[in-house]
C-alpha cells in the first residue's frame, strides 16, 4: 500500500510564501485522495502491488485495461508528484543550491538564477493544471520541462528522467491565497525550496 510523505514541517511553517489554509487542503485532502484512488486501483491489478511507484508509471504502458491505466496514471502520477512536492519544502528553505548540483546547473543553465527563469517559464507557460520540472538523467544532465495534469517525466521516454524539483500549478495549490496571481506563488515559491533535499536526490540517482 502507498502511503503519503509524512511532513517534517506544520501546515503553518511555510507561512507567509505558502498558506495553512492552502496545505491543509493540498495535503489533507487532495494528496489523500490521489493516494486512496492509487491504492484502490493497484488492488485491481495485484501485479503492481510489488513495484515501486517509479517503475509504475515509467510501464504504463503495460498496463492493459485502458481505464486502469488511466486511473493509474493520474493518481499515481498525483501520488508521487505530490510526494515530491512536499519533501522538497522546507520553512528553512530558499536561497540557492550548492555543490555538485549548483555546477550541473551552471553547466546546463549558465546560471542558476537563469535555470529559475527557465522553470518559471514553464509554471507560467502550463496551460491549465499541470506541473514545472527539474529532471536529471542517470548522466547526471539536468533538463525543465512541464506537464499537464498530473503527468511527470517518468511517463515519458521509460523514465530516462527522474524528477527532482516540481512546482505545482494546479489552481488548489495557491488560489487560495493567490488567486488568479499564478506568477506571485511561483515566486513565493523560491522562498520555500529545500535545495539540501533537492541536491540529496540529485546525488541519488545520479551517483554525483
Amino acid at each position: 500500500m502507498f502511503k503519503q510523505i509524512e511532513l517534517k514541517y506544520d501546515f503553518n511553517a511555510l507561512e507567509p510564501h505558502i498558506d495553512t489554509l492552502t496545505m491543509e487542503t493540498h495535503y489533507g485532502k487532495h494528496h489523500a485522495g490521489y493516494t486512496n484512488n492509487l491504492n484502490q486501483a493497484i488492488d485491481k491489478s495485484p501485479n503492481l502491488a510489488s513495484k515501486s511507484i517509479e517503475e509504475i508509471l515509467s510501464d504504463l504502458d503495460s498496463i492493459e485495461d485502458p481505464s486502469l491505466r488511466t486511473a493509474i496514471r493520474n493518481n499515481g502520477g498525483g501520488f508521487y508528484n505530490h510526494n515530491l512536492y512536499f519533501a522538497i519544502l522546507s520553512p528553512d528553505g530558499g536561497g540557492e543550491p550548492t555543490g555538485k548540483l549548483a555546477d550541473q546547473i551552471n553547466r546546463d543553465f549558465g546560471s542558476f538564477n537563469d535555470l529559475k527563469d527557465k522553470l518559471t517559464a514553464a509554471a507560467l507557460g502550463q496551460f491549465g493544471s499541470g506541473w514545472s520540472w527539474l529532471s536529471t538523467d542517470s548522466a547526471g544532465n539536468l533538463k525543465v520541462s512541464a506537464t499537464p495534469n498530473q503527468d511527470n517525466p517518468l511517463m515519458e521516454n521509460g523514465g530516462k528522467w527522474t524528477p527532482i524539483l516540481g512546482i505545482d500549478v494546479w489552481e488548489h495549490a495557491y488560489y487560495l491565497k493567490y488567486k488568479n496571481l499564478r506568477a506571485d506563488y511561483v515566486k513565493a515559491f523560491f522562498n520555500v525550496v529545500n535545495w539540501a533535499e533537492v541536491a540529496a536526490r540529485y546525488g541519488s540517482l545520479t551517483n554525483k
